[in-house]
């Protein structure tokens, strides 16, 4: 059932029927094809099949469970969205009955295809409206136009154009449109790591994780916001989505962290960025980690080793500045009494790291396909379900978990459908490679002033939209110059990963900050300005890994370990800087000198100038360090000789 003001409907009867029975279909058809299933069929079965089938349940799904518009009637489904729904199951069987034929007649452009084509990319479009709002299908339908009118754009981005007969069968029907590499991703991948968390979920994970975290981190000072940090990072290991980290975390660590004296704003600015690092942290991360590896044609587990350090130091940054902050204010932990102790909370819930561990094992070591790994896992939290004496997974919940994942995959499979319409448009046109050579132009060949040109429009583009889809307009539009420039494939990939998430935590349209600060009822502005300085890692590393990439775990071990000491350390000093406490306040110019010792060791001693950099910056930090120590200590003895 849908809550009060919920985009979804709230159903009964036969309607409700088949709204169960359309959002279970999404989830078992990814299920089965993320299985390999279709490798034992007596015939064969084209990837785009299963795609043009996925599409159409999910588009009927969209149009029987989501309301046409806030004021609808939510416990009814009107007359056209019957329609829209059949429309949507259209498309999809046409290209999963028929790819096989029109395969290799893409090039004839006949009624059928040109309807269907028509009318799945309105259909799309609509979709997207009810789900995610008007940014996207704005931006959609800026890119379809540039496609028919591109011969009125002046310069270097003018072009022909096409008919629009051609515009709809390409988008409709080409790999590199609606059925290419962004729908495949969620269809194939994604289907089974949301699957994966909604069963969890269902037997008690999410306790059990929550606990874990309350156990080993509650009675420290700033006991509630270290909880936030860890349990966060636990299930962002899981989910990979900051807005719904935030949903599940929030409501629990935003009123402990007011509670114990965090003011409201920094409550949920802690929680915001906490949970925006899940979509960083392996071994499940973000869409967009995925869609790295289909982009570069590398195993999912190259992409998630190398983010191992970058992520480290995002929620190390993270600690540091909520430790800080609570010595800061005075703030205390929670007491004993009212803790998990961790020896209970292991003996109940051990076995829910059996599956995180095979998770971790096939996805990383095994390096089996991402989808079958995320089924294991799957399978492997089934088995553990069925022998939990709480939470026993009961087939009411296991059908409650797959309805819920279909739910929960509506939103993403309409931003990666309209993905594949700028992708597809870029292909048609050519657009990709003309607006490469501008930026390249405009930086005037600098690699560097290409990156910081490229953060600023990923942290304007991310206004109001998805992480994915802001990394995927930007790896088809920029990352080719930024490859031409010199820079190695991943590490500019992932730098577009990094700036596009940083839009979920950056004013003014961050998406993360603002469901936490309307848990927390706290100033949307005063929260977001705190969340920026406790993610400020999260806007350094990228421009230092890019350049360095032992940082991405590509080098010998030496250079690793040493590049991974070097920017822990830079981390800590950035923090006293950004929270202005070390063992007392620090005023402004010791903050500007502990950030300063930071930025000189984030960066590792690749080379004889950074090795300097590094000595400087270590000396400054231990010079900060016994400064304020002995001006402490001092401190101390005069207020002590004041006291007699």
């Amino acid at each position: 059932m849908a809550d009060a003001g919920s985009k979804f409907r709230a159903l009964t009867g036969a309607p409700r029927a088949a709204e169960r029975a359309l959002l279970s279909g999404v989830t078992l058809l990814g299920a089965v094809w993320a299985l390999e299933v279709h490798h034992y069929l007596p015939f064969a079965f084209f990837k785009e099949q299963y795609l043009g089938l996925f599409l159409g349940v999910s588009l009927a799904a969209v149009f029987v469970s989501v309301k046409g518009h806030a004021g609808a009637r939510a416990d009814r489904v009107a007359p056209y969205d019957w329609l829209l729904a059949a429309g949507g199951l259209a498309v999809g069987l046409y290209v999963a009955l028929r790819y096989p034929v029109i395969a290799y007649q893409l090039g004839v452009l006949t009624w059928d295809k040109v309807a269907l084509g028509a009318l799945a990319i309105l259909l799309v479009l609509e979709a997207t409206r009810r789900l995610v709002g008007w940014v996207m299908v704005i931006l959609a339908a800026i890119f379809i136009l540039y496609a028919k009118f591109a011969w009125a754009v002046p310069g270097l981005l003018g072009a022909k154009g096409a008919s629009w007969e051609r515009i709809a069968v390409y988008l409709y029907l080409d790999t590199n449109g609606l059925l290419g590499l962004p729908l495949a991703v969620t269809a194939s991948m994604v289907v089974a790591f949301i699957f994966f968390g909604q069963v969890l979920y269902a037997v008690g994970g999410d306790r059990f994780l929550t606990d874990l975290a309350m156990s080993l981190m509650g009675r420290y000072r700033g006991g509630p916001a270290k909880v936030s940090v860890v349990a966060s990072c636990l299930f962002g290991t899981v989910s990979g989505s900051a807005v719904s980290n935030v949903v599940v975390d929030g409501p629990i660590t935003i009123p402990m962290m007011k509670r114990t004296g965090y003011a409201p704003h920094v409550a949920a600015a802690i929680e915001a960025v906490a949970s925006t690092g899940g979509q960083i942290m392996p071994p499940v991360m973000g869409v967009a980690a995925f869609l790295i590896a289909e982009f570069l044609a590398i195993p999912y587990s190259e992409v998630a080793l190398a983010a191992v350090i970058p992520a480290l130091l995002y929620y190390l940054a993270l600690f540091v500045q909520v430790d800080l902050e609570a010595a800061k204010h005075g703030l205390v932990g929670l007491p004993s009494r009212d803790l998990p102790r961790l020896r209970n909370v292991l003996r109940r819930g051990w076995s829910f790291l059996i599956p995180l561990a095979v998770l971790t094992y096939t996805l990383m070591i095994a390096s089996w396909q991402a989808g079958k790994a995320g089924m294991a896992a799957v399978i492997t939290t089934l088995v553990v379900g069925a022998f939990q004496w709480q939470d026993r997974l009961t087939p009411a919940r296991l059908w409650r978990a797959i309805e819920e994942t279909g739910r929960v995959l509506l939103d993403i499979v309409a931003i990666t459908a309209v993905a594949g319409f700028v992708i597809g448009v870029l292909q048609l046109s050519g657009l990709g490679f003309k607006f490469s050579l501008v930026l390249v132009t405009v930086a005037g060949g600098s690699a560097l002033g290409l990156l910081a040109l490229t953060a600023v429009v990923c942290i304007i583009l991310g206004m109001g939209m998805p992480t994915a889809i802001v990394y995927i307009m930007l790896a088809v539009l920029v990352g080719p110059a930024m490859v031409q420039l010199g820079i190695a494939p991943l590490g500019a990939h992932l730098f577009l990963f990094y700036f596009g998430m940083l839009s979920m935590i950056t004013p003014p349209v961050c998406l993360a900050t603002y469901a936490a600060a309307s848990i927390a009822r706290s100033d949307f502005m005063k929260t977001g300005w705190a969340g920026m300085r406790l993610g400020i890692v999260a806007y350094v590393v990228p421009f230092v890994f890019v350049f360095h990439p032992a940082l991405l775990m590509k080098g010998s071990v030496v250079e690793i370990v040493i590049a991974a000491a070097s920017a822990c350390v830079g981390v800590i000093l950035l923090g006293f800087g950004c929270v202005g406490y070390l063992f007392r306040p620090l005023s402004w110019s010791r903050r500007g000198w502990a950030a300063l010792a930071g930025l000189l060791l984030i960066p590792p001693p690749s080379s004889g100038g950074w090795l300097a950099a590094n000595v400087a910056g270590l000396a400054l930090g231990l010079a900060l360090i016994l400064w304020e120590r002995n001006g402490l200590r001092l401190q101390r003895a005069a207020l002590a000789g004041r006291g007699t």
